[in-house]
């Protein structure tokens, strides 16, 4: 189905049963309201105007759209932030940041925590049990503007509230931080501080502990609305709309608490400002969006959700907020949609129903125009909704989901060391991974991204392009997967108290993967290794390993001076180098064959992915390609030529 982002409260009311009626004939079914009207609900403290919130649900449900209604926490409003300013956020260098945008608020204010209780009580309270409303999201884009670590002093005393529960006493901390080191031994826990403003580096477990604090204090004001939802409003699914290409906070760890997982899509947006996207992909794909930026994120977050996800907010045309906003060219808003429906989501959501004329986001496209005209997007919507009502589609939706033959295990936490300590300015975890993804697809292939420790049950291959502390959990599912599996760089490097491992890494895994890791090097841009691999010769850089290989292991491929660079232990691989898209590509290719997995080799503006006996495929070129169907296919969208910025499916 196909939803919308309104705001009731940015329009003159005699609009409102008119937009509610074009929404419905143009084929949406859910809207989004609410999440940034806690003032228009509350203008002064404790005086509500229900009214007209009141009308705005009834007019909705009346012209039969479903509502998903968006608890208003990440814009308190400016009476609440003058009674009390030690709510706002502080950032890194002590500086209270202030009112005047949005996500104003530090998680660890008690003062706000129990402000955001009541006011998700109140709108919980008043709309729990109404018809109309068949959902609930929970604030909006947590951490959104670098929000999620704050280090104010509430920030400071939840902080060693948590190591001392995290620890029990300080000599155990001081042991896992490895602190007679520059002695920097603590006697109480009172006396350590937030890891801010030190003359040089900062201790790596102190940073990567605040880190988990963080990501923990984003999870549990979650947990705190969603329990008030459901008391007040049982029946109703509840989510939250996450981000694109965001690592700061353990988004695994939120949505065990949610019903699905939602995100928003801005794929010229990401295309922008995403690090692992080079200048010529970015030139390359300023109108359509990368081929992977969207679809990495789909298979995440249908992970995140356990196989339930929304995209909450779709793109329809320019956004605001990137360094350059181009307009999406012709097609390609009926193309996202489509890719997140083929990737399993069972909502995709546009944002906005009309463009705002005022305040920031008046340069974000919305469906229509800001003089009330139906715009491209609006247009391209309206396609797809037709299509959405055709009798395969149905077909398709009825069909069991199936799990990809591939898995991916992602993992926030390797981010953090990785952002940590990178060893290297160019070594980004996000960049890594999302080679490894492109390759998979690029081949062909679908891909379920998993958390470690996931089982692995039912898949054939399982790609871990680094997970830098190898939990006993995880390492008991790898020992006991019995398909062929990938480990990248840095894998096993850390223990959970940020410290090399006692037996060298990759740590755990060597009760299966017999080798050691004894030295690492990181390559400057421009610097490159080679590897050999039979007949064939590889570049790789940014990252190398040497390897100590054990009984039982052989290299498939050397480094040129001869030093094991693609190890193998049985169906158990470890690639010691960040490498080229080439030898990813030689790699997959390798273990997919083990694991008879087929391939395809797309062209490389062309994605495919499967849903419910159907095949999608996405041309992001210029240029018409000809579809990788087999023979005798049966097209219910497009034919064998695929058009720029056009779909194909078939069955």
């Amino acid at each position: 189905m196909l939803g919308v982002c309104y705001y009731p409260e940015h329009w003159p009311e005699q609009m409102w049963a008119d937009d509610a009626r074009r929404m419905a004939e143009l084929g949406l079914k859910f809207v989004r309201i609410g999440e940034f009207a806690w003032s228009a609900v509350e203008p002064k403290p404790g005086e509500f105007d229900w009214g007209w919130l009141d009308r705005a649900v009834a007019t909705l449900g009346a012209a039969g759209l479903k509502i998903v209604m968006g608890t208003p926490t990440a814009t308190p409003p400016k009476w609440l932030i003058d009674r009390s300013p030690e709510i706002l956020p502080v950032d890194e260098r002590g500086r209270r940041r202030g009112f005047g945008s949005r996500r104003h608020y530090c998680f660890s204010s008690r003062i706000y925590r129990e402000e955001s209780a009541r006011i998700t009580t109140a709108y919980a309270e008043r709309y729990g049990a109404n018809p109309a409303v068949v959902g609930w999201q929970t604030d909006n884009e947590f951490g959104c503007h670098n929000t999620v670590r704050s280090y104010s002093p509430e920030a400071l005393h939840a902080f060693r509230d948590w190591l001392a529960r995290r620890y029990g006493t300080v000599t155990n901390l001081n042991a896992a931080w490895g602190n007679r080191f520059w002695s920097m031994e603590y006697g109480s826990f009172d006396e350590i501080d937030l890891p801010m403003g030190a003359v040089t580096e900062l201790n790596p477990s102190h940073r990567l502990d605040f880190f988990r604090f963080s990501s923990d204090q984003v999870a549990s004001f979650n947990a705190d609305q969603v329990a008030i939802i459901r008391r007040f409003s049982p029946g109703r699914f509840v989510t939250h709309n996450f981000m694109g290409a965001f690592l700061d906070f353990d988004h695994w760890k939120l949505a065990n608490d949610l019903d699905l997982a939602s995100w928003d899509s801005y794929p010229l947006g990401f295309t922008d400002t995403a690090p692992m996207i080079s200048r010529p992909g970015k030139e390359r794909y300023a109108e359509t969006g990368h081929p992977d930026i969207s679809a990495f994120h789909h298979d995440l977050y249908r992970g995140v959700g356990r196989g339930k996800f929304w995209v909450m907010e779709q793109q329809p045309g320019p956004v605001n907020w990137a360094r350059w906003n181009p307009s999406p060219a012709p097609g390609m808003v009926r193309l996202w949609a489509w890719e997140a429906l083929a990737h399993g989501a069972d909502v995709v959501s546009f944002f906005r129903w009309r463009q705002a004329p005022f305040a920031q986001e008046q340069m974000h496209a919305g469906l229509n125009r800001p003089d009330d005209v139906l715009d491209i997007g609006g247009r391209e919507a309206a396609g797809v909704a037709k299509d959405l009502a055709s009798d395969w589609w149905q077909a398709a939706l009825a069909a069991p989901r199936q799990k990809a033959p591939a898995a991916f295990v992602f993992d926030y936490e390797s981010a953090w060391i990785a952002r940590i300590q990178p060893q290297g300015a160019t070594f980004d975890y996000l960049t890594l991974v999302f080679g490894w993804y492109s390759a998979l697809r690029e081949l062909g292939v679908d891909i379920d991204i998993l958390p470690p420790g996931a089982p692995l049950d039912g898949y054939r291959v399982a790609i871990v392009p680094m997970l830098a502390h190898v939990s006993q959990s995880a390492a008991e599912v790898f020992a006991q997967f019995d398909g062929v599996s990938l480990f990248g760089v840095r894998t096993g490097s850390k223990t959970e108290s940020f410290q090399i491992p006692n037996f060298l890494p990759p740590g755990s895994l060597q009760s299966t993967l017999p080798v050691r890791i004894t030295r690492v090097e990181s390559l400057r841009p421009g610097v490159t290794r080679s590897i050999v691999w039979g007949n064939r010769q590889f570049s790789c850089d940014t990252w190398i390993e040497h390897v100590e290989m054990g009984e039982g292991v052989e290299a498939i491929a050397k480094f040129e001076d001869g030093q094991p660079a693609l190890i193998r232990a049985q169906r158990r691989h470890y690639l010691a180098a960040w490498p080229s898209k080439e030898l990813r590509e030689a790699a997959l290719k390798h273990l997919l064959q083990l694991a008879n997995i087929a391939t395809s080799q797309l062209h490389d503006d062309v994605r495919i992915r499967r849903r419910g006996g159907l095949t999608f495929a996405f041309n992001f070129g210029r240029d018409t390609q000809i579809a990788p169907a087999p023979k005798g296919a049966r097209f219910v969208l497009g034919s064998d030529r695929i058009a720029p910025h056009d779909v194909a499916a078939w069955s």
